[in-house]
Parts: structure tokens; C-alpha cells; sequence
């Protein structure tokens, strides 16, 4: 790999550039604090930045979303403290879901046999009724069928149904 090779300009980020920072204004006040902002303020945002949100849903502190606007959650998801979602590709999270404190669902990779270490971005699917446990890594193009248990820790790579 040559990281001096490196170029993604062929990746849409799926907004204006005064759209991203804003909603990185957004997210530094209402999702990067420690204290507890009502679920229904954090709800608002995502929505107003293009989220597709259910109702009943719960937001912790100090969770991270890259990208809203490729964000979709249905109904009563919890979503746990320090949870990073890397939207870099669609995310889907189906109603019921609960997803635990630092769990990373991760849309976005590298060619590393690549000289120019190209970047890959796939979809996750969470389907209804899954329990993402704390400090579990979703990767690129998992999709989760409904009702399945990631165990704390684990590392999920592929599909699982």
C-alpha cells in the first residue's frame, strides 16, 4: 500500500459541504456531551438532517453518527452510550433493536492489497428484535437477521441468519 496514492474522490458523502459541517456543529452540542440530552431533542436533529426515524426511540450520550442522511431506524431502538455508527453506506436498524454501549457499525474499509489503498463502503442491516451487545464491531455489508444476540465483544464480519 501506498498511502501517498491515496484518493476518494469518487465517494459521495450524500451532502453539500455547509450541510456536513453544520450537522458536525449539530452533533458536537447535542450528541458529543457526557450529560444526558432528551432522546426527543437528538431524535429531532437526526430527522431534520434527513435520518428516517421511528418513534420510541432512545439516544444515549455521546453517540456518533457520521452521516444521517444515510441512516434509517424504526420503532423503540435504544441505542447505548459511546455507539459509533460509520454511515458511510446506508444503515439500516429495524424496529426493536437494541444496541449497546461502544458497539461500532463500521460501513466503511480499505483495499489494503492496494497500492493506493482504495476505500470500500457497504450497507448494514439490523433486522427487528437484535441485541447488539456492548463493544461489538459490525462491519462492512453485515446484515443481521431478526432476533440474533451479538455477544458482548464479538466481531461480526459476515451475514448471520
Amino acid at each position: 500500500m501506498r498511502l501517498d496514492h491515496y484518493d476518494n474522490s469518487d465517494f459521495s458523502r450524500g451532502a453539500s459541504p455547509m450541510k456536513e459541517a453544520l450537522w458536525w456543529l449539530v452533533r458536537s452540542l447535542l450528541f458529543a456531551p457526557w450529560f444526558p440530552i432528551p432522546s426527543g431533542v437528538k431524535v429531532a436533529a437526526l430527522r431534520s438532517f434527513g435520518a428516517k426515524i421511528g418513534q420510541g426511540v432512545v439516544i444515549r450520550s455521546r453517540v456518533n453518527i457520521t452521516f444521517p442522511w444515510k441512516l434509517t431506524v424504526g420503532d423503540h431502538v435504544w441505542i447505548g452510550e459511546e455507539v459509533l455508527i460509520l454511515s458511510l453506506a446506508p444503515v439500516s436498524i429495524d424496529s426493536h433493536v437494541c444496541i449497546s454501549q461502544r458497539a461500532f457499525l463500521c460501513t466503511g474499509s480499505h483495499k489494503f492489497r492496494s497500492e493506493n489503498f482504495g476505500l470500500i463502503t457497504q450497507p448494514i442491516s439490523i433486522g427487528k428484535g437484535c441485541w447488539i451487545a456492548a463493544n461489538v464491531f459490525i462491519g462492512p455489508g453485515v446484515t443481521l437477521a431478526p432476533g440474533i444476540l451479538c455477544s458482548a465483544g464479538s466481531v461480526v464480519l459476515k451475514d448471520i441468519g
